[in-house]
C-alpha cells in the first residue's frame, strides 16, 4: 500500500520510521518532510495546511492512507477534507479534533463528565477575566483558548504578574486568535505524566507512559518549549494511577465525545498531573505527542499500520497492543535562543553515527537539505533517542548519542529524565 503522513517534525519522522517497517507498505509519501524523513519517505513540499493540494497530490499518487500528523490540519479538517475525497484518513475528523482545538470546549467537556481536572473558568471579555483575578488564589494558570504551538500557557505567581498575561493573551494577542478565549485555571503540583492512547471511536488502548520537559533550560528553568526531551516509560505511573485513569479518565473521556455527537478516531494524548487527591487531567492533545512519540513508538512491538487501520475501521477491540519492556530516553537538540530567536542554515555533522548502532535514533525535527548537506531549519533541530534496559541505561545511552553530532549553536538540557533518579 501507498502511505502518505502530513507534517515535518520529529513526530512525523518517528511514525515514518514505524510505517517503513510495516510489511503492509510499498511505498511513503511525505508533505512537507525534512531531511531525516526522507530516507524512508519521498517529500513533496506541500505545507500541512495546503489541504486542497494534499487531497490531490493523495489522488494523484493514489493513496492508500493518509496519517496527519499535526495538530493545526486535524483541528482545521484535514481528515473531513480527505474523506470528503474518498481517501483513507487516520486522525480525528474537525469536531473532535476541538479536544484539542479548544481548551475552554475540554475543560467544559471533562466538567460536564466528571473527569478528574483542575477548577477553572472560562473568559471571552479581559475586563471580567481581570476582575476574577482580583479575588483568586495564587500562583494560577491561564491558558489561550486555542492552539499556541504548547507556549500558550502561563503560570502567574502573583496578581500583578496575572494582569500581564491578561495583557499577553487577550489584548496583544501574541498567540494570535488562541487567545480570543481564555482559560484560568487552578495551579495544580505534582508529577507530570503524558499517556498516549489509540482510539477508534469506542475502544480505548493506551500505550506506554511517558514524561517530558517542557522549559527550555536546566532544572525546568527558562521559557516554555514545544518540548525538550521525554523519557519512557515514567516509573511514576504505577499500577494504582493506571487503574485510576482507567476507571476515572481514559474510556470516559472516549464516551463523553461519543455522547457530544463527536466520536474521537485517533490519538488522544492525555496530559496528566498526579496530585494529592489523584490523578487529574493537564490537557487533552488530539495526535502524538512531540517529542513523547519519538520514545514511545519505537518500543511499540505491533505493526503501526494494523493499529491505525483497526481505529480507523472501529476494530480496536480485536488488537493486542503490546510494548517492549525496556526504556528510552530523547535528548532535543535545539538551536541556541530557542524558542525566541535562532539562526538556521548552519551545517549538521555526525549524523551518519547512528546507522551503526542498534538502538539508537535521530529524528530530525528541524532540518532541510541544502544541496547534498543536512543543515538546520528550526529551533528544535534533532530527537536524540536512545533504549536502554532501563531508565538509568536510557538515558545515559542518549546523552553518549548527543556527543556524535555536531553544529553551530548546538543547545541541549543535560536533565532529560533526571527524575528517574528521584523515583
Amino acid at each position: 500500500m501507498k502511505v502518505l503522513i502530513v507534517g515535518s517534525g520529529g513526530r512525523e519522522h518517528a511514525i515514518a520510521y514505524c510505517v517503513a517497517k510495516s510489511d503492509k507498505v510499498d511505498k511513503i509519501y511525505c508533505t512537507p518532510g525534512n531531511a531525516g524523513i526522507a530516507e524512508y519517505a519521498e517529500c513533496a513540499p506541500i505545507g500541512a495546511m495546503e489541504f486542497e493540494k494534499i487531497v490531490a497530490f493523495a489522488k494523484e499518487k493514489e493513496i492508500d492512507l493518509v496519517i496527519v500528523g499535526m495538530d493545526d490540519p486535524l483541528v482545521g479538517g484535514l481528515v473531513d477534507e480527505l474523506e470528503a475525497a474518498g481517501i483513507r484518513a487516520f486522525g480525528p475528523r474537525k469536531n473532535a479534533a476541538i479536544l484539542e482545538g479548544s481548551k475552554a470546549f475540554s475543560k467544559d467537556l471533562m466538567k460536564k463528565y466528571n473527569i478528574p481536572t483542575a477548577a477553572y473558568e472560562n473568559f471571552t471579555d479581559p475586563d471580567k477575566a481581570l476582575a476574577y483575578l482580583e479575588t483568586a488564589k495564587f500562583p494560577i494558570v491561564l491558558k489561550a483558548d486555542g492552539l499556541a504551538l504548547g507556549k500558550g500557557v502561563l503560570i502567574c505567581n502573583n496578581l500583578e504578574e496575572a494582569k500581564e498575561g491578561v495583557q499577553t493573551i487577550m489584548l496583544d494577542k501574541k498567540f494570535g486568535s488562541a487567545g480570543n478565549e481564555m482559560v484560568i485555571e487552578e495551579f495544580m503540583t505534582g508529577r507530570e505524566v503524558s499517556v498516549l492512547s489509540f482510539v477508534d471511536g469506542n475502544t480505548i488502548k493506551t500505550m506506554t507512559s511517558a514524561q517530558d520537559h517542557k522549559r527550555a533550560g536546566d532544572g525546568d528553568t527558562g521559557l516554555n518549549t514545544g518540548g525538550m526531551g521525554t523519557f519512557s516509560p515514567s516509573p511514576f505511573y504505577t499500577k494504582e494511577v493506571e487503574e485510576f485513569c482507567k476507571n476515572h479518565i481514559f474510556q470516559a473521556t472516549v464516551d463523553a465525545m461519543k455522547a457530544e455527537g463527536r466520536p474521537f478516531k485517533g490519538v488522544i494524548f492525555f496530559g496528566l498531573m498526579l496530585t494529592e487527591d489523584g490523578p487529574k487531567v493537564l490537557e487533552y492533545n488530539a495526535r502524538f505527542g512531540d517529542p513523547e512519540a519519538q520514545v514511545v513508538l519505537p518500543r511499540m512491538k505491533n505493526d503501526i499500520i494494523e493499529v491505525l487501520e483497526a481505529c480507523i475501521d472501529g476494530t480496536l477491540d480485536q488488537v493486542d497492543l503490546q510494548f517492549e519492556d525496556n526504556a528510552a530516553v530523547c535528548v532535543v537538540l535545539a538551536s541556541e535562543g530557542y524558542p525566541v530567536k535562532y539562526d538556521k542554515g548552519l551545517p549538521i555533522r555526525g549524523l551518519d553515527e547512528f546507522k551503526k548502532q542498534e538502538g539508537y535514533y535521530c529524528f530530525h525535527a528541524g532540518t532541510k537539505f541544502d544541496g547534498d548537506q543536512i543543515v538546520t531549519n528550526g529551533g528544535r533541530v534533532l530527537g536524540i533517542t536512545a533504549k536502554g534496559k532501563d531508565l538509568k541505561e536510557a538515558r545515559a545511552h542518549a546523552y553518549a548519542a548527543t556527543e556524535w553530532v555536531q553544529f553551530d549553536n548546538k543547545f541541549m538540557r543535560h536533565d532529560i529524565g533526571k527524575a528517574i533518579d528521584e523515583a
